[in-house]
């Protein structure tokens, strides 16, 4: 039983405006969309209100407030037709509404470049509300943040979530009681984001290896030397983790000289940039052996073109036969690009999200539905 309403409850969508927030918060370059994960994701739910006859308008957020979400509405249109409306409401905004024909999709600039948004402003829902007669939530991974879009609108519209949100609910719920044994591989960038999921599932873990950026903190802490890695600044939250005996560590790290080293031997002019293969080497097993596994990566600096670990890490699970759930947005890049996608559990489209929801069992999002204003 979900502790929400989903949109299949809904008896009659014919005619009715469906405010619906969708996550198109992707990778841009140049003006090209560089990974659709996202969008592919929340076709079905399109689709299911397109055939009945519901009129849609899109709601997202871009990366910045500068950004616009024209290049995202050009590539939406590759797979539905999708007319885009820049600017988030006002006049122009309302006509473009009410000509939506049944069936129609309409895509609105980037929420975020209207103040009211992270701003989580009444006044700001309510204009967003009188677009629409119904609210879908589809953007779980954009359910950790408390903005108008994701707090208000469930308590001014009839609200449900979509089938992608209603999914992320489901496969991350039952990730939470993983079946042993249990490995769980953390990358990324910051430690403090992760901290509170470490001390959920460390437990139940037979081993978490801690990779990437957090690793160099734990590395700090230890008081090795990390030369010009990339290091966060929390440290107080891990000194009762760093001795941690399920805590692993790498052993090895690619430099960005080029040159494979030891990690307790680096030198102040050295960088770490990725994982070594005698830590590659060493997971091997473990996944081998694990019946469940959960990996937020990437384990090295992917956006500087150092992939080469995180790539061997999927490959490896790819093989494995253990219930295998991921997320974060260089990790999907990274499954597109090795075309497994169908080879894991479950892709979550989201990172902080997901990390939230695993470590709580619940975001603000999904509280905001589970006291969302009576549907129809």
């Amino acid at each position: 039983m979900l502790p929400f309403r989903t949109m299949g409850e809904i008896k009659d969508l014919k005619g009715k405006r469906v405010l619906l927030r969708v996550d198109l918060n992707l990778p841009i370059k140049n003006g090209i969309v560089q990974n659709d994960f996202r969008i592919r994701r929340s076709l079905p739910t399109v689709q299911f209100l397109r055939k009945k006859g519901a009129k849609i308008i899109l709601i997202a957020y871009a990366n910045k407030s500068t950004d616009s979400l024209k290049p995202v509405a050009q590539h939406f249109n590759r797979f539905v037709r999708v007319g885009f409306i820049p600017a988030v409401t006002g006049s122009l905004v309302s006509s473009a509404v009410n000509k939506l024909p049944n069936g129609g999709v309409l895509l609105l600039e980037n929420l975020r470049s209207v103040r009211g948004e992270e701003m989580n402003s009444l006044n700001f829902a309510k204009e967003l509300a009188s677009l629409g007669d119904i609210y879908i939530n589809e953007a779980f991974s954009n359910s950790h943040r408390a903005y108008a879009s994701i707090m208000r609108l469930p308590k001014l519209l009839p609200s449900y979530a979509g089938f992608l949100f209603e999914s992320e609910y489901k496969n991350l719920i039952k990730a939470r009681k993983p079946k042993k044994p249990f490995y769980f591989i953390l990358g990324g960038a910051k430690v403090e984001t992760k901290l509170p999921l470490i001390k959920y599932f460390l437990p139940v873990a037979k081993k978490a290896f801690i990779l990437g950026g957090p690793a160099n903190t734990f590395f700090k802490v230890r008081g090795y030397e990390t030369g010009k890695s990339v290091v966060g600044g929390f440290f107080t939250g891990l000194k009762s983790l760093v001795n941690n005996k399920k805590i692993s560590l790498p052993k090895d790290a690619l430099l960005l000289s080029g040159k494979i080293s030891r990690t307790d031997g680096l030198s102040r002019e050295d960088k770490i940039v990725d994982i070594g293969p005698e830590t590659i080497r060493g997971l091997k097993g473990c996944i081998q052996e694990a019946k469940s596994i959960l990996f937020n990566g990437p384990v090295g600096i992917y956006d500087e073109g150092f992939s080469h670990g995180t790539e061997e890490l999927l490959k490896m699970m790819a093989r494995s036969k253990a219930k295998i759930v991921m997320g974060g947005g260089d990790t999907v890049v990274s499954v597109t690009k090795l075309k497994l996608e169908n080879r894991f559990t479950f892709i979550s489209t989201g990172g902080g999200a997901m990390l939230e929801f695993l470590a709580t069992g619940t975001l603000p999002g999904v509280e905001a539905l589970k006291k969302a204003k009576n549907g129809f």
